[in-house]
């Protein structure tokens, strides 16, 4: 029987070195507490050359995201080490979240709790979860003054035993709360901020902050794989975290969102409510057309970081507008539009309220809701047309 209190750290071997055509590979044996197996891994721990049947021998560095991000920190002379502490902490962060949303289904961690969040949502135990998690990933690390969470009204104090930093932190802790039970795409989203205040406890003029002085956001989907999906202004880059070593590993670098997509995304069941500019809108999009390449292809999940994940990746438009019920639309700017909005114009895609870009809204509250229209240029282009009455 193996010991699964056993510290993993006990469980590797020395190196065992061997020769191989392309240079010297150094393996060691890992520990899989859940299935009780060892693997044999290349350390990521080094730079490592691999060559695979069918590959250039030329081959890629294995290359994980505590590396990419203390590589980024290097080329700033000035770096003192936080603002990568904190994206260090909020990876961790991830995979504690992730270890949960795996075994949903084998432990009590499904279904709904008593309360209500301040948007009025019942809060799911998987909600909850995540939230506190982050929270306690979060609290001490010394990089941050203030945080924020969609499912509490008020901001949250860094504990006093801990000391103050000088960024802010806004989150999600799990989008699309309400496909939790029905094992659908899920995510957690997140938003930095630099401080505004000059010393000790931030407040709440430090998170109601435009979304273009982001200095950094990102999302964590959780579905056939987890990826981690981040930016800090030098374009977008996404990690795939491999559950056999821990570590979250760079699968998609430098992302780029099509100029044109033949997708769009928005739950059409509340046509009846939208204004009449966006029903034309859609009504053209539907419309058969080959030489503007019509009609598009409805996706939709129902879950917002999972409709602007599969945005980011194939183009097109993602949309929640406001309607009769909603009149500004259901998405919240801080936690879910601004840091979405940023990593896709960060990729070259576009993002608007149907009057502006959404990183230039100015924020009044901390759950204040948005229209909210991003993807690829062209599309969100032409959707404001449509808008403004130009159309």
């Amino acid at each position: 029987m193996i010991d699964r209190t056993e510290k993993r750290s006990a469980c590797h071997f020395q190196p065992e070195y061997r020769h191989s055509d392309v240079k010297t590979q150094d393996f060691y044996l890992l520990i899989e507490p859940e299935i009780g197996t060892f693997f044999r891994q290349l350390s990521p721990s080094r730079s490592i050359t691999m060559k695979t049947p069918g590959q250039d021998p030329a081959a890629k560095k294995f290359m994980t995201l505590e590396r990419f991000i203390n590589e980024q920190e290097r080329q700033y002379a000035n770096a003192t080490g936080d603002f990568s502490g904190l994206l260090h902490d909020l990876s961790l962060a991830a995979k504690l979240v992730w270890r949960e949303v795996c075994k949903a289904g084998l432990v009590n961690i499904l279904g709904a709790t008593d309360r209500m969040n301040v948007s009025g949502d019942v809060v799911k135990k998987l909600d909850e979860f995540a939230d506190e998690t982050i929270y306690k990933a979060m609290d001490h690390g010394g990089h941050l003054c203030v945080m924020a969470s969609e499912e509490n009204e008020d901001i949250l104090h860094i504990p006093d035993q801990y000391p103050d930093g000088k960024y802010v932190l806004l989150y999600d802790p799990l989008d699309g709360s309400s496909n939790i039970d029905a094992n659908i795409t899920i995510g957690s989203i997140f938003s930095v901020y630099r401080r505004l205040s000059k010393s000790g406890k931030g407040t709440l003029q430090d998170c109601l902050q435009p979304g273009y002085k982001q200095v950094a956001a990102g999302y964590i989907i959780y579905g056939s794989s987890t990826m981690f999906v981040y930016s800090t202004g030098q374009g977008v880059h996404g990690f795939t975290l491999d559950p056999t070593v821990g570590e979250f590993l760079l699968s998609h670098e430098n992302i780029r969102i099509p100029k044109k997509g033949k997708i769009y995304s928005l739950n059409e069941g509340n046509f009846c409510n939208w204004d009449g500019p966006v029903q034309r809108y859609i009504k053209f999009l539907k419309e058969q057309d080959k030489a503007s390449d019509r009609p598009y292809s409805l996706r939709y999940i129902g879950t917002m970081v999972g409709d602007s994940h599969r945005t980011l990746l194939y183009g097109g438009i993602f949309a929640y507008p406001g309607d009769l019920n909603n009149p500004k639309g259901k998405l919240r700017l801080m936690y879910e539009c601004n840091p979405i909005a940023f990593i896709i114009e960060q990729a070259g895609g576009r993002s608007s309220d149907g009057k502006q870009s959404i990183l230039r809204v100015k924020p009044t509250a901390l759950h204040e809701h948005t229209p909210f229209f991003l993807g690829s240029e062209e599309d969100v282009k032409l959707c404001e047309e449509f808008l403004k009455g130009k159309r």
